[in-house]
């Protein structure tokens, strides 16, 4: 039985989006150039917002706009007309907190969903049940609530839920976050965040101090997740990398149709949670859904964030005269590496690097220069958005 749910994704401008989409997105989440909580993301311009809407809208999929900052005295001149703008470029909900701002869009546009915030921390079906007899259409949970207390909101209220899978975690309650505005005077709730609960502070001890956040990791209860009947899986990561979109998309697309025709195996999942670990450079945990999250939880001094270098290049086009795929380097490789090619039709070629040409078909003994184009004999085109990834090295 094919059990829909939608998978949402992340994204900071227009590739990134597209990206998304191609690997298997259902839907993505955007901020636009006002009123995001992610101010240091390239954000859509509302041209930009119809064009990704026009692209989305091809393809049978949807695109939500945040909308969420906490609203201020000044940020309300001019959002009337900007929510007008939104609309009639196309976009299919809006993901907001403000009282004002979901009555408005619902008494103005009843053909736009408005989808309830994580900002506004809901984690009990009596304050799902509030939104819903404000006109919600989607809430958001606040993070902090375990598979027991998501279950009961759905059972009791029947709305639809959205829950948050993979990414970075707020160290303060879903996002809801003072560090910022105190440490650096940038506030997180208007679309500032420093990141604070990553610095290393002062202390009597030896090594600084600590207390960052692991990040989330879901794969392996997504099924569960299924179950209960959430209906949107939420990745995080408007300002992650191309190569992280696809990967995390890719494989989370991967994961829900396998579940759906039943072919996800224990060997299947076991690779899948490995490229799922090789695509970020921090430590990751369940938190709150399978148990009460505590220290283990938690990155404390003497943490480290090492980055690979798997990630090798984007594939950008096809040279048919010397029968060569196109692609920008990303990170080092030689003559005699193993590689898999990937692909947004789900193809995953495994294939030996042998001569590196560059654009102009000199050929190179290596690849060491991070955004240098270059040329690799194949015999088959490949679709534009392939990337290329390490499997082993040659020595």
């Amino acid at each position: 039985m094919d059990r829909k749910i939608e998978l949402l994704a992340p994204a900071g401008d227009i590739e990134r989006l597209k990206i998304n989409l191609l690997y298997g997105a259902d839907a993505v989440y955007i901020g636009g150039q006002n009123y995001s909580l992610r101010a240091n993301a390239t954000n859509f311009s509302i041209e930009e917002i119809k064009e990704s809407c026009d692209f989305a809208h091809e393809r049978g999929k949807k695109v939500y706009l945040t909308l969420n900052i906490v609203f201020h005295n000044e940020d309300m001149e001019g959002v009337e007309e900007y929510i007008k703008e939104v609309v009639d470029a196309g976009i299919d909900a809006f993901i907001v907190s403000d009282p004002f701002i979901i009555s408005h869009i619902k008494e103005n546009y009843k053909n736009v969903e408005v989808h309830l915030s994580t900002q506004n921390g809901a984690c009990n079906y009596k304050a799902v049940e509030y939104f819903k007899d404000e006109g919600i259409n989607r809430v958001v949970l606040a993070r902090e609530c375990n598979k027991e207390q998501i279950k009961e909101i759905i059972d009791k209220t029947g709305v639809d839920i959205e829950v948050f899978i993979h990414g970075a975690m707020c160290t303060c309650f879903s996002g809801r976050c003072a560090l910022s505005n105190y440490v650096t005077n940038r506030d997180a709730n208007r679309g500032g965040c420093a990141q604070v609960c990553r610095f290393a502070f002062a202390s009597d001890e030896e090594k600084d101090f600590t207390f960052a956040t692991k990040d989330l990791n879901m794969a392996e209860h997504i099924k569960e997740m299924m179950d209960i009947g959430i209906k949107s899986l939420k990745v995080e990561g408007r300002m992650r990398s191309l190569y992280y979109l696809a990967t995390v998309i890719g494989t989370y697309r991967e994961i829900i149709d396998r579940i759906n025709d039943n072919t996800l195996t224990p060997e299947i999942m076991e690779k899948l949670e490995y490229r799922l670990s090789r695509v970020a450079n921090r430590e990751v945990s369940t938190h709150f859904f399978d148990h009460e999250a505590d220290w283990t939880d938690q990155y404390y001094t003497g943490r480290q964030e090492l980055s690979n270098q798997d990630y090798l290049g984007l594939i950008t086009g096809y040279d048919k005269e010397n029968k060569c795929f196109i692609m920008v380097e990303r990170n080092y490789f030689e003559p005699g590496d193993e590689v898999e090619i990937f692909t947004p039709d789900k193809e995953v070629i495994s294939y030996t690097i042998g001569q590196i040409y560059d654009e102009d078909m000199n050929e190179l003994d290596v690849a060491r220069h991070p955004e240098q184009v270059l040329k690799l004999k194949m015999d088959q085109e490949l679709p534009q958005y392939s990337m290329m990834r390490l499997i082993k090295k040659a020595k």
